[in-house]
């Protein structure tokens, strides 16, 4: 019989540590350091939505950041597709930043109110793709506006223009625009109405399932999470308390911690 070789985890952190100082005194000298990820390892295989989850000050955002490179790991090891990405330079990381994208928390704060629409989507097309034209770009942008469910005349507008929700799918658009295939889905429906999250949610997966896209979904509200992911990691002072299958956590967690979050979670 032939062995089977399963493939390599798209995404693979291990021991990661990010620890930033406490400034103290006239100086500002570093008299201590806050350990925001303490020693945390997961994988994410392609396909896969895993859910990170924890209360504000967990860590969880600066696992986000750190794979993107948004923030510097002290320690350990983040490797895509088997290959260590966390210690490369900026010119050898660049083309890991068409791979794997990030939707951020904030639609207010994240989009540019000086840029039009077509101008915040088409801005990696413009770096990533210099060969590409502007009219080329434009039915570029103007088709992940179809996709996420905005309109092709939306295209010059400005984010002061659109509702929240609307500009989260902005936001999703853009992550869209080099054709990734992972994303960091940085509490992505936290800042939007209730009635609004689940048509953001919906339009993940669905958008999951059309493009192959793998996720890394982060989020405090563990309902939420349940929801949308295959497998959830639970985030505490830095280290994850409980990782198992999204049904396994939400049936019969196994941490204190983890019994608290799903006591926040109303009830029908």
């Amino acid at each position: 019989m032939t062995n089977i070789v399963p493939p390599p985890p798209l995404l693979k952190v291990e021991h990661l540590k990010v620890y930033f100082p406490i400034l103290g005194g006239v100086f500002r000298r570093p008299v201590g350091e806050v350990k925001a990820v303490d020693d945390v390892s997961f994988t994410v295989n392609r396909g896969q939505t895993v859910g990170l989850v924890g209360e504000s000050g967990s860590g969880k955002t600066t696992i986000g950041r750190a794979i993107i490179r948004l923030t510097q790991p002290t320690a350990g090891v983040i490797s895509y597709q088997d290959k260590a990405i966390s210690k490369l330079d900026s010119a050898a990381f660049r083309p890991y930043r068409k791979k794997i994208q990030i939707i951020f928390q904030d639609p207010y704060n994240s989009l540019n109110p000086r840029f039009s629409i077509f101008e915040i989507i088409g801005e990696a097309l413009e770096i990533h793709f210099p060969a590409m034209t502007r009219a080329d770009r434009r039915e570029r942008v103007a088709g992940l506006l179809d996709k996420v469910g905005l309109k092709r005349d939306h295209l010059d507008r400005y984010p002061h223009e659109f509702s929240g929700g609307q500009r989260q799918r902005v936001g999703i658009a853009r992550a869209l625009a080099v054709n990734p295939e992972f994303i960091v889905c940085d509490e992505p429906v936290s800042a939007l109405d209730v009635s609004v999250q689940a048509q953001i949610v919906n339009l993940l997966q669905d958008l999951q399932e059309e493009l192959g896209l793998t996720y890394l979904f982060i989020a405090h509200d563990l309902a939420v999470v349940e929801h949308i992911s295959d497998y959830v990691l639970v985030m505490n002072q830095g280290k994850i308390v409980e990782a198992a299958s999204a049904e396994a956590i939400y049936e019969n967690p196994q941490h204190d911690y983890t019994r608290k979050l799903l006591s926040a979670v109303p009830k029908l």
